[in-house]
């Protein structure tokens, strides 16, 4: 384990595993409002949601440390790649294995 890794960072990056693969568990937008199939484009947008939560949670934490430092693109658009990995089991798991309570039209 890294030495300069604290444990609020250890646990946020835990968190945002977990919350990169959430939009893939349940068939409800956000675990409140029911769509009638709920398809990648769904899952992308809860993402995207779940994205802006930690990241305010991971600036609330940094924030509380001491100064913040500043946020180009760059690391947007590196944090943005690094969550889409992550939430790659889930997107397995719900789009691409077949789940044998689903009937398949012929």
């Amino acid at each position: 384990m890294p030495s300069s890794l604290s444990l609020e960072g250890l646990l946020l990056i835990l968190v945002a595993l977990v919350a990169a693969n959430l939009a893939f568990v349940s068939s409800k937008f956000l675990f409140i409002k029911s769509v009638a199939k709920k398809h990648v484009g769904w899952c992308l947008l809860e993402m995207l949601i779940w994205y802006s939560l930690i990241g305010v949670l991971g600036y609330l934490l940094e924030s509380s440390i001491g100064n913040t430092f500043p946020k180009r693109w760059e690391f947007f658009a590196v944090t943005v790649c690094l969550f889409l990995v992550a939430a790659f089991p889930g997107f397995t798991w719900r789009f691409l294995v077949k789940h044998r309570h689903e009937t398949i039209d012929v």
